[in-house]
């Protein structure tokens, strides 16, 4: 039992009894000097904070980790090959830039990073924003050109120069990706995250996904068709595709089917068997190593005019400054391929985090990721997040720290620096159909639909909305279009609010709707207002219509009644021979209207003698008076603000004029609920002047109750002063 005997308490009694606010003795010099000053274990902690890799190498366990750490890396660098030769198509540059993209990004990571499992590199969502840009600022137009030998010849496309030029695109976003996700981290702005609601980014993904697999039809079928970007490009790419469908080459078809069919079966058994399994099979090493030697021993680019990956250059490029004469026209898309490439990497490492119980750093996390774009993109590197799927095979396969991912980028580099040439057969529509395995796990996020149907309409249209805009305005216009509509259902939320009125639940302190439960009961003449909103430009005046509709009593009605009423009492007065006398009947639960009847005074009478007036007359006063009902049987109204966090000076307005209006027909407005900072805020905003007083506000509901019975105690006779 919890028993509390007190006084009713105001905000008045509080701030001059109970409570005493702290003086700040403290100078603006001195706390910044508290800030910047430094110590050991200040220079100690940012060292360790920078470089994660710290806090846990020192003391890592060998005997326990390395072996695990050693078969993840192995298992998860077989992963990591085939895949960024894959997504290197997405990126519209060489594949071997997908190479170089696995392996400087992810030897960084293990310095910086946070997480211990995700694998960080080439991501197909992410390859294809860099690679629409791309073929946005460096088109296939731009690079044809007449041969010197003959004018009739048709133009000739120079695949190399628009490799080149796509390449600098791609390296001078990398860049300018670093810089905006490092300096985000240093500015602690970890937190964007959280716009992008989880139904947003599934949304997204799943539409990165169908962009993805339409992408790819043209090396499925081997057709030669442009690539598109911009607004309905997947729409103009599946156009492109059937209208030149009749020129697919079956043996690029074929071998393509088979890739896909072979992938399907092996991730399917992966699935199946993933506790008996010691390494999952490493599928897609299988598909390039067997499709590499079919291409290369039946001569499929000589002979049968299959599209290959082509030269693959032995060893790493020299560091290059990149082209910044782009950065001007590279700002909105670096911005939304860092978002997006962040949300991706927060996301997947706070999973693995609450898992195996530890914690990750999002301003780190940024910076960490920052530092891998910004460094890796001077040696030619495309912009790189984590991969769920290599995150889930680094995972599955024992994985315990980043050492498992750093073996994987030597893993990558063994290929760059020795045998890359032996990919150079790799036909194109065997990493096609890799691409589109992969991306099986983004086509599952269909199955939010029924589920957010179920559960949440509102999340239900931030994912739709995410898909389609995404689908059919391109990636970035549709990231943009489901931000901003996220953005407007936080408001929707706000301007229509749940409000009800709320009663007593005998026996306990609680009050509750009475509009949903059966033992919530409402004290005469009171009514209680709640709103689960705080109050601010954009409610507040819906604010103040739901609490005139919801308590039943509207002041402007009341005004008008009373006017009617008075407008009335002097015709009766000016009749001093009419033998009758004036009743006015006020009704509040029906629409507005003042109904008039004339009485006889044996009717008042008996009115009277029935107990239907509220005041008893001798009879000579009942020749000259005039009998008027109360207007409202509401005397008290509490605004219960528990679920408001915050005001703003138009919001505060508008509840002192609401105020001002009850007050002029008689009905008195008080507040409980309120928060200390709230509180702090009606302060500033000059709150309590005039008739608005800190007496008018209570810390809880119930001292609010109490005390407006007590100041009407002929309304409710049995008021108490006791709270048990």
């Amino acid at each position: 039992m919890y028993r509390i005997e007190r006084s009713v308490y105001d905000e008045a009694f509080v701030r001059s009894q109970l409570l005493k606010r702290k003086e700040n003795s403290t100078t603006l010099r001195q706390r910044l000097a508290q800030q910047f000053r430094c110590s050991s274990e200040k220079a100690k902690a940012a060292v360790f904070s920078f470089l994660p890799i710290l806090t846990w190498l020192p003391s890592y366990p060998v005997k326990q980790y390395l072996f695990s750490d050693v078969v993840s890396g192995l298992s998860t660098g077989v992963v990591q090959l085939p895949q960024g030769l894959a997504y290197a198509m997405l990126a519209a540059v060489p594949p071997v830039y997908g190479l170089y993209s696995s392996f400087y990004p992810v030897l960084l990571y293990t310095f910086f990073g946070t997480s211990r499992h995700i694998s960080i590199g080439t991501f197909a969502v992410i390859s294809l924003m860099i690679g629409g840009v791309a073929v946005r600022e460096a088109p296939d137009d731009m690079f044809y050109f007449l041969p010197a030998n003959g004018s009739n010849a048709s133009a000739v496309l120079d695949v190399a120069a628009r490799d080149t030029r796509r390449v600098q695109v791609a390296v001078v976003l990398t860049t300018l990706v670093g810089i905006i996700q490092f300096v985000l981290g240093l500015l602690r702005f970890g937190f964007v995250a959280i716009y992008l609601t989880e139904p947003l980014v599934r949304g997204f993904t799943t539409a990165a996904a169908v962009h993805v697999v339409v992408s790819q039809l043209k090396y499925l079928l081997g057709v030669k068709t442009p690539r598109f970007s911009g607004p309905l490009s997947a729409i103009y790419s599946i156009k492109a595709v059937l209208t030149d469908i009749t020129s697919t080459n079956v043996t690029t078809l074929i071998l393509g089917l088979s890739c896909l069919v072979f992938l399907y079966v092996i991730k399917d058994l992966n699935e199946r068997f993933k506790k008996k399994l010691p390494v999952p099979i490493p599928g897609e090493i299988i598909v390039v190593i067997v499709s590499t030697g079919v291409s290369y021993g039946m001569s499929l680019s000589g002979d049968y005019k299959v599209d290959v990956v082509g030269e693959i250059p032995t060893g790493l490029l020299p560091p290059a400054v990149p082209d910044f004469s782009l950065l001007p026209r590279l700002v909105t898309d670096s911005f939304a391929v860092a978002i997006v490439g962040f949300s991706m990497g927060i996301s997947l490492a706070k999973t693995f985090a609450l898992k195996y119980s530890y914690s990750v750093d999002g301003n780190q996390e940024l910076i960490a990721l920052g530092l891998c774009n910004f460094f890796s993109s001077f040696f030619q590197t495309f912009a790189i997040t984590c991969s769920m799927s290599r995150s889930l095979v680094q995972e599955s396969t024992g994985g315990k720290t980043q050492i498992a991912g750093l073996l994987s980028s030597l893993v990558v580099l063994l290929v760059v620096v020795a045998i890359g040439f032996v990919f150079q057969p790799l036909p194109q529509t065997a990493l096609a159909a890799i691409i589109m395995v992969n991306l099986l796990g983004m086509f599952k996020q269909f199955r939010d639909i029924p589920l957010l149907w179920r559960t949440s309409r509102i999340e239900l249209a931030i994912w739709l909305v995410a898909f389609v805009a995404s689908v059919l305005l391109g990636l970035d216009y549709g990231l943009l279009v489901a931000l901003a509509f996220a953005i407007l259902t936080v408001i929707y939320r706000t301007q229509s609010p749940k409000s009800g009125v709320l009663g007593h639940v005998p026996g306990t302190g609680l009050y509750c709707d009475v509009g949903d439960y059966e033992e919530a009961a409402e004290y005469e003449g009171i009514k209680i207002f709640h709103s689960n909103s705080s109050i601010y430009f954009a409610n507040s005046d819906l604010y103040v219509n739901a609490l005139k509709e919801k308590t039943g009593v509207n002041p402007e009605r009341l005004q008008s009644a009373r006017k009617a009423i008075q407008k009335q009492k002097k015709k009766a007065n000016g009749s001093h021979n009419s033998p009758r006398k004036i009743c006015a009947k006020v009704s509040l639960s029906s629409p507005p209207s003042v109904t008039h009847e004339v009485l006889s005074i044996n009717h008042v009478a008996e009115e009277q003698t029935n107990g239907q007036l509220g005041d008893r007359h001798s009879e000579s006063d009942l020749e000259e008076a005039v009998f008027l009902e109360p207007l409202s049987t509401v005397h008290s109204i509490i605004l219960d603000w528990t679920a408001a966090n915050f005001i703003d000076s138009v919001g505060a307005k508008a509840i002192k004029q609401v105020i001002k209006e009850y007050a002029a027909v008689d009905v008195q407005v008080v507040l409980a609920g309120c928060s200390r900072s709230l509180l702090s805020e009606l302060d500033a905003l000059q709150f309590f002047t005039g008739i608005m007083t800190p007496e008018m506000v209570f810390p809880t509901v119930h001292d609010a109750v109490l005390r407006c019975q007590h100041s009407n105690p002929h309304l409710s006779a049995t008021a108490t002063n006791k709270t048990t």
